[in-house]
């Protein structure tokens, strides 16, 4: 199958340009200003198509907390956010064993998800490094350095270390000290770190003195967008780990996007039921995968970040970090993982409309500008006019890091 999309706007040196893309067996085949036959013609009508979103922290809870999220309705949600690959996260249920790994997750993910997957994998105080040494496919071993929804803290250093030699890469919920902790592990072992959502200004000016070539950094958009303020006033709604901190620490994590220092931004997508948010006892974690673009773009129009810094850190960043083959690059010979958006749309966040299970968003009632109008995952169109296709996606493969500086890279975004 083959598919033309015509009069497209893809950035070029940080400039726009009107190009054609000729898709065919889900591989991107030719960039220019085409007359060429295919099966499908699509006239994008000069709207942006960017990479397709990666996102590399979420947690589709299925199987086992299927009542809060499952593989089908995740993806979904994915695919409507203009996400076209998301890494799931080890934390309900806890998977510490290749066996886990393959009825629990794979399984599911195969059977369910419309977007492109690829997995975490639990690493536990009960230490299970002989699985870890064994472990192929997988993205990296998760390690919570801090407690989160499930029972997967470990505190032994020794342990932590131990973990960092048995892995090939390591992704860490770290805060406060235990992000220096991690750091200092990974530059003894040499081992490549990935610091999930950061959130202090400490830890940014930590990082700014202490950050090396192994060593990469995300943020979340609720940590951007959100402050203590709005925990006061939505509770448990606003309740995650890590929590909402102050406004000078949100301004710390924008000024660390402008400098570089944050190499990409994960939704750290978490999903509870309302009744559950609502209880006196209410557990952590939002939703947020289908609000990501749209809360991103908004802030490229109110000039807040540049498009091209978006895309490297929603696409071309996590790719390369996680050595993801075949994504992250509007490139002649990638797959054609393509969003397009509509940079001028206005729309409202409305709890009603979201594909997530949980059917609600802290950013309920929010007009943002700036939309993803069509997702296209291996060359197929899964969500164009509010509707999503049900094809089923693939599974990733990782290979080794690309390059030590994903973000420096230089070049053209969708150049033939």
């Amino acid at each position: 199958m083959s598919l033309l999309l015509k009069n497209c706007k893809l950035l070029s040196h940080g400039l726009p340009v009107i190009r054609d893309i000729y898709i065919k067996k889900g591989i991107i085949k030719r960039i220019g200003r085409l007359d060429i036959a295919a099966d499908t013609v699509v006239n994008v009508k000069e709207n942006f198509v960017i990479p397709g979103v990666i996102d590399s922290h979420v947690h589709f809870r299925g199987p086992g907390s299927d009542h809060k999220e499952d593989w089908k309705t995740g993806s979904y949600a994915a695919a409507k956010g203009g996400v076209t690959t998301v890494l799931d996260m080890p934390n309900v249920p806890a998977v510490f064993t290749l066996k886990d790994l393959e009825e629990k997750k794979r399984k599911f993910a195969k059977k369910y998800s419309v977007v492109n997957y690829g997995f975490h994998f639990g690493s536990s105080a009960a230490d299970n490094t002989a699985d870890i040494r064994n472990m192929e496919g997988i993205a990296s071993t998760k390690i919570y350095m801090n407690s989160t929804t499930g029972d997967l803290l470990i505190t032994d250093l020794k342990l932590i270390e131990k973990i960092f030699r048995a892995s090939k890469r390591i992704s860490t919920h770290a805060e406060h000290k235990q992000v220096e902790e991690a750091v200092e592990i990974a530059k003894k072992t040499g081992k490549q770190l990935y610091l999930c959502h950061l959130s202090l200004k400490s830890e940014v000016d930590f990082l700014k003195k202490n950050k090396t070539s192994n060593i990469f950094c995300e943020v979340t958009p609720h940590h951007l967008f959100l402050t203590n303020k709005d925990f006061k006033k939505k509770k448990g709604f606003a309740f995650m780990r890590p929590n909402l901190k102050t406004a000078k620490d949100q301004k710390a994590l924008w000024d660390a996007i402008d400098y570089g220092l944050i190499d990409t931004i994960g939704t750290d997508h978490a999903p509870h039921a309302i009744e559950e948010k609502k209880a006196k006892k209410y557990p952590a974690g939002i939703p947020g995968i289908e609000t990501l673009l749209p809360l991103m773009l908004d802030a490229v129009n109110k000039k807040k970040i540049t498009l091209q810094k978006l895309i490297e850190m929603t696409s071309r960043n996590p790719a390369a970090i996680f050595g993801i083959k075949n994504k992250g690059l509007l490139r002649v010979g990638y797959d054609a993982d393509l969003t397009v958006i509509d940079m001028d749309l206005k729309q409202r966040v409305c709890n009603d409309e979201l594909f997530t299970k949980c059917k609600w968003s802290v950013f309920d009632g929010k007009i943002l500008k700036g939309w993803p109008i069509m997702t296209i995952v291996n060359g197929n169109i899964v969500f164009e006019n509010g509707h999503v296709n049900n094809i089923k996606a693939r599974e990733v493969t990782f290979g080794t890091m690309r390059h030590t500086r994903c973000a420096r890279v230089g070049g053209v975004l969708g150049d033939a």
